[in-house]
């Protein structure tokens, strides 16, 4: 079955298409660019070119993942909109995934070993973090959550995480103080389809795509209206 996936938690906006079958999962295209401003004008261009990468049509897509952040409310909202809509258009089912862990579970590659963790760290500006702790089989263990650094790093501490990995721990490495993974500091589309894999291969319903925004928007309705009279 070809899949989209899609993810605009982060600066950085994927679009991809994977093959899922009995055996396994596939990328068989992928764009990704970072940029914090232009997630609605970079996201819709690459799900075109993913698709033209492969000779595909959107009637030839079977299922649609998106990651559900935590992320900032303009950018998280693009992705997901755009989910739901070519979703309810082709009449196929959408899938999410908390895209924290399409970071923090590990790569087929790695040894998994449960007493291993890992803090992930996304920027959340507001010199905050968005940021979950797994073991090292890729289980989510704590959070997501949003939280200065500093107390980010406390938890972390009371956990036991042995490292750290993201954008946002990068970006606040000083303060966390823990050994840094390389990468992925995204999230990581073939951990996203992978991990939304099971739900494809059933046929399950598809769900409803409820965004992880953690906190209120910039912007928000006045709670009265103000007399424009002297």
């Amino acid at each position: 079955m070809l899949v989209l996936v899609v993810d605009s938690s982060t600066p950085a906006v994927t679009a991809a298409l994977a093959e899922v079958t009995a055996d396994g999962v596939a990328l068989r295209a992928h764009r990704c660019t970072v940029d914090a401003r232009a997630h609605g004008e970079l996201l819709a261009p690459q799900v075109e070119a993913v698709l033209a990468d492969v000779d595909a049509r959107p009637a030839d897509l079977g299922a649609i993942v998106a990651g559900l952040g935590p992320g900032p409310f303009t950018g998280l909202r693009v992705g997901l909109v755009t989910a739901a809509t070519m979703g309810q258009v082709l009449g196929i089912p959408t899938y999410g995934v908390c895209s924290l862990d399409g970071i923090g579970h590990p790569g087929p590659a790695a040894t998994a070993a449960a007493e291993r963790r890992v803090l992930v760290a996304a920027d959340a500006r507001r010199k905050e973090v968005y940021w979950a702790v797994y073991d090292g089989t890729g289980r989510r263990i704590a959070g997501p959550e949003v939280d200065a650094p500093a107390l980010a790093a406390a938890r972390a501490r009371e956990l036991a995480v042995t490292e750290a990995v993201g954008d946002g721990a990068h970006r606040y490495a000083d303060v966390l103080g823990l050994p840094l993974r390389a990468e992925p500091r995204y999230p990581d589309a073939a951990t996203l389809v992978t991990l939304a894999a099971p739900r494809v291969r059933a046929g399950a319903p598809g769900e409803t795509l409820t965004p992880l925004y953690l906190r209120r928007p910039d912007a928000v309705a006045a709670a009265s209206r103000k007399s424009v009279l002297p």
